[in-house]
């Protein structure tokens, strides 16, 4: 049965602050459309058509009366794509449009689903752009994926009766700290918005203190949980690298600062005589070239996944510069560290090496996925280190006393394994507002 929502009627002072917010943005946009050419000099012509997506010219999709997901950029794509997968098996004759903001989360949406779903970049949140994406698409519901929350285009849903779901919704106190600076902006969505299904306890809680109606709120848990334990099979071969066969250490997602931490600790673990293969795996492709000047100051023989298949003869690490790969270095992990948490980024998922039984460092940056981290942490499977020596200290005990590893390892599949199920808890949310 559809969920009844009650009328909602935005003040004079909410519609104005929405108004004033489309000005300045309109403000703003000639600088956003140079930077947008500037990008595409860069990138090749079939990019440099698609930028006047983001000002509402998109194409229209095969059939109309389907389903709109908006996901910012990868993360985003890869969870919303097990609640994708199961409408498309539900309802195979009805049409998927993915949106995006990001280029590798457009190339992540054509690696998962090919032609099978439309796509093109979410445009600008401007009233008139908004309107004609909506119109040109038609969708029978919107499903915004996390956090990015825009005003006019959730405005233009409410107008038309298009329900709106924010689904593995997040909400960190930091953010919502931020909006409630911004109350007159924000609050308004909240009560157009249909429902939201929180990923977590405190996403939860914040949602409630930001004045949601408990009713539009559903604690789904993480969608994540579901995702990556659906991923994690059969183990295979990476860069000729075979699990069990030697100690390897895997650093996915790492930002500034980061990588060079990850190279001392590996360093200071090969003085102390222990074998060790290390994989970078930076967060952002534009950044690999960064990196790899990094490691030649560093002193360290490496390979680029790019250049080669497997290692070359002394060397030690290994740069993986191509994106969609992380997973498979995950495969073959003894040892994770899972990047954006010594860096100030608030950390990434740590569910991916979990999955692959891998025992898990991260900085004390985690402000992104507290819940799970706290999880992981408490079941042994996640230790917090502030520097590079913590780092090598940890991995070195974990060399000289390996069923610690195993059990840390174990501890945290388990935790994946116990907290499944969000998939379908948000589909039923879906299916009460459609």
């Amino acid at each position: 049965m559809k969920e009844v929502i009650s009328p909602y009627s935005p003040s004079f002072v909410d519609e104005m602050c929405r108004w004033l917010y489309s000005f300045v943005l309109v403000l703003l946009i000639p600088i956003a459309f140079f930077a947008l050419i500037r990008r595409g000099a860069l990138r090749n012509q079939n990019h440099n058509k698609r930028r006047f997506e983001r000002f509402g010219r998109v194409a229209h999709p095969q059939k109309y009366n389907g389903y709109l997901f908006h996901c910012v950029s990868v993360g985003e794509v890869v969870a919303a794509s097990c609640v994708i997968k199961r409408i498309m098996e539900s309802e195979p004759d009805t049409q998927i449009t993915i949106t995006t903001t990001t280029p590798t989360g457009s190339a992540r949406v054509r690696s998962i689903f090919g032609d099978k779903v439309h796509h093109f970049y979410l445009p600008f949140d401007l009233p008139m752009a908004m309107a004609g994406m909506i119109k040109r698409i038609k969708p029978k519901a919107v499903m915004i994926t996390e956090v990015e929350l825009w005003p006019n285009l959730i405005h233009t849903c409410w107008k038309k009766a298009i329900p709106v779901v924010v689904v593995n919704a997040r909400m960190t106190d930091r953010s919502a700290k931020s909006y409630r600076k911004i109350s007159r902006l924000f609050r308004p969505m909240l009560h157009k918005v249909t429902h939201v299904c929180a990923q977590g306890e405190r996403d939860y809680k914040n949602y409630l203190s930001l004045g949601i109606d408990e009713k539009k709120l559903t604690l789904t848990n993480n969608i994540k949980f579901d995702q990556v334990g659906a991923t994690a099979t059969a183990r295979s071969s990476f860069m000729g690298l075979n699990y069990g066969e030697q100690n390897v250490f895997v650093a996915g997602s790492t930002h500034d600062i980061e990588e060079e931490a990850v190279v001392l600790a590996a360093q200071g673990i090969r003085e102390k005589g222990s074998q060790l293969i290390t994989v970078i795996v930076p967060r952002h492709p534009e950044r690999f070239e960064a990196v790899a000047k990094l490691l030649k100051k560093m002193g360290e023989d490496f390979v680029r996944t790019s250049e080669s298949t497997s290692l070359t003869d002394g060397a030690k690490t290994i740069l993986l510069d191509e994106m969609g790969k992380l997973n498979q270095a995950y495969q073959v992990a003894n040892y994770a560290f899972v990047g954006g948490s010594l860096a100030d980024k608030g950390g990434h998922n740590a569910l991916e090496p979990a999955a692959w039984s891998a025992p898990m460092l991260m900085g004390p940056n985690t402000y992104n996925n507290p819940v799970i981290c706290d999880f992981l942490s408490e079941r042994g499977a996640l230790t917090i280190v502030s520097s590079w020596q913590e780092m090598r200290d940890r991995i070195l005990l974990w060399i000289e006393a390996p069923e610690s590893a195993i059990r840390a390892g174990g501890a945290g599949r388990q935790v994946l394994d116990e907290n499944q199920g969000a998939v379908n808890l948000t589909l039923e949310q879906i299916a009460k507002v459609v």
